[in-house]
């Protein structure tokens, strides 16, 4: 998923292989440069996400059993305010791939599995429609799924295999743009948007999927048998994109503002733009459900705050801003040290890592010369995009392009710019000299916004001591992808910052780095294609072992860092969000990237 500028990503996360968390380091990520560090909120942010991802495993039908394991404390009942930027654009599991609206769907959608946090932090993919996490067979390639007794629609109708069939069928019609696509290419085993062609008018024209690729035995049986074995299924159903809908109640484009809610809350009212006002949904049985509470009564959720207006009615905690939290944003930059330097304010923060790894991208159209690209990854001063975003607060030097909170996380850093953030100029200056390439001309690309705006100037700075010959070109940030997404835009490099869709790898690599994606507002922004990296691609995907998977894309990233050069990573994002003193059940959820909206309750 690309990172969105005005960070309502994603999650979880946006977009994969054509997805829209869009844009180069927004302000995701609380922070700020000038911090005071304090010893206590460090580690409180830096808990390992390694260790999170490395806890992260497929549930049986125990663990996928309900009720959720109960949030020590926890009352029922009262309305919680929500301050949100963002308001939400989709709503229709189909057109969901950006952070806030998958935040969202944790509360009024429900998918074939989930991730469950239990309150000693681990993580575990459970059933969620679903008896567990998924039944595999064929080494990986079908994928058995039993439905649990007692799930439902709000208005009462039981969920059956119909549905799932029916959810899964219409993400290959003409409306669904905005999803996740990893779904329907495994099942047409192609790549790019030719999925389309296996059922171009999904469920709506009385035409289905065959039984040979989906098929419903019984109406409490669903069967998904794909051509090559995909050892990630479970996280996939996991996503957003893929929860349930209603096939009697399936509006196609209008489902996008009204959909049917399966989660424990459903829709009450919804002014695009301005409130959004959830109740609790009168048929979520809570036996069927291992993850999610239903605490609130209502959530009333209002947009249009900035993260300066909603960090400083939080810090204030007056009146109803006691009982007010947000979902996506983040405590601003500026504010950051007197939040985290005041103890009374900093206890009701909640940190964590966000899945974004921020990286330059080299135009490998036109920087053909790898001679130039090393010494422009080199000189790059990592140091200032970190500094924008927050310092510690909000993001950590990164080594690779592979987050920590991957499963099987391996720290490297074979371009050193962990161990030297401010680069080398000196030693960038001696390849250019030595090729024959000094004063080469860089057309650099950045986003107007305000972290984009300050890590640019020096960045630019860096690379004219090292001997380039830099042209800034300032873009509006609300476009910013739109334009560095073209194959023959006219920037030399740019930055974007992408965020996996599920803890592997798999969603990292290839849609960044194959050369076979390569199209307009593909996320392969460097438009690198090279062989070996297309056929390790290849040949990895189709590991079954999991750690032998792990470690392949970790060997594959090194390659491309220092063989290929299409890129230099930057920074591994990290949030701090703040909350009201009468919220309880306030944790982090590193899946979600976000504070945990399932487990929130009012203090009396």
């Amino acid at each position: 998923m690309r990172l969105y500028v005005r960070r309502t990503r994603a999650a979880l996360v946006a977009v994969a292989a054509g997805a829209l968390v869009l844009t180069a380091c927004s302000s995701g990520g609380g922070g700020g440069g000038k911090t005071t560090e304090n010893k206590d909120a460090r580690a409180k942010q830096s808990k390992s996400a390694q260790q999170l991802a490395s806890q992260i495993t497929f549930g049986d039908d125990a663990a996928s059993k309900g009720p959720a394991e109960p949030v020590p404390g926890a009352v029922s009942g009262g309305t919680m305010n929500v301050l949100e930027r963002d308001s939400y654009t989709h709503l229709d599991p189909a057109q969901i791939y950006v952070s806030n609206e998958g935040q969202l769907a944790t509360l009024i959608h429900r998918g074939l599995t989930t991730y469950k946090l239990d309150n000693k932090g681990n993580y575990t993919v459970v059933g969620d429609l679903a008896t567990n996490s998924g039944e595999q067979s064929d080494g990986g390639k079908t994928w058995t799924y039993h439905l649990k007794d007692g799930i439902k629609f709000q208005d009462g109708t039981p969920i059956t295999s119909k549905d799932i069939r029916w959810s899964v069928e219409r993400t290959f019609a003409p409306f669904a743009t905005n999803g996740p696509v990893y779904l329907q290419q495994w099942l047409a085993n192609v790549t790019g948007t030719d999925y389309r062609k296996l059922l171009p008018n999904g469920p709506y024209k009385g035409t289905h999927l065959p039984d040979t690729l989906l098929s419903t035995p019984d109406a409490k049986t669903v069967v998904f048998h794909f051509p090559k074995a995909q050892t990630d299924t479970p996280y996939l159903f996991a996503m957003p994109g893929y929860a349930v809908v209603d096939s009697a109640k399936d509006t196609q484009l209008k489902y996008d503002k009204a959909p049917v809610a399966s989660g424990p809350y459903m829709i009450k009212n919804f002014d695009q733009g301005k409130s959004m006002t959830l109740v609790k949904n009168p048929n979520w049985d809570p036996n069927t459900d291992s993850a999610r509470h239903q605490y609130v009564d209502s959530f009333a959720i209002t947009f249009n705050h900035q993260n300066e207006d909603s960090t400083k009615r939080l810090m204030s905690d007056s009146g109803e801003n006691q009982t007010s939290v947000s979902f996506d944003n983040t405590v601003d930059t500026d504010n950051t040290p007197t939040v985290v330097g005041t103890p009374a304010i900093y206890k009701r923060t909640v940190a964590g890592y966000q899945p974004f790894v921020g990286q330059i991208d080299f135009n490998m159209s036109k920087l053909t010369d790898i001679n130039v690209r090393k010494a422009l990854a080199l000189a790059i001063p990592t140091k200032s995009v970190y500094q924008a975003l927050g310092a510690s607060y909000g993001a950590e030097y990164a080594g690779g392009f592979i987050s920590p909170a991957l499963a099987g996380y391996q720290k490297a850093d074979p371009l050193g710019k962990v161990a030297n953030p401010n680069g080398d100029q000196v030693a960038a200056k001696k390849i250019l000299t030595d090729a024959g390439k000094l004063n080469t001309k860089i057309t650099y690309a950045y986003a107007n916004s305000s972290a984009g705006q300050q890590y640019s100037v020096a960045i630019a700075a860096a690379l004219k001591t090292a001997g380039f010959d830099v042209q800034r070109k300032e873009l509006p940030a609300d476009t910013y992808y739109d334009l560095v997404g073209k194959v023959d835009n006219p920037y030399d490099m740019y930055a974007q910052a992408w965020g996996s869709d599920w803890p592997s790898a798999l969603t990292v690599i290839p849609p960044v780095f194959d050369g076979r994606t390569i199209a307009d507002q593909a996320p392969n922004y460097s438009h690198v294609n090279d062989p070996h990296i297309n056929s390790e691609i290849d040949r990895i995907s189709a590991l079954t072992d999991p750690k032998q998977a792990q470690d392949a894309w970790f060997a594959l990233n090194t390659y491309i860092e220092t063989k290929v050069i299409p890129a230099v990573p930057t920074v591994y994002y990290k949030e701090l969000q703040l909350f009201g003193s009468k919220i309880g059940g306030a944790v982090y959820n590193n899946m979600s990237a976000g504070i945990d909206a399932t487990k929130l309750y009012l203090k009396p």
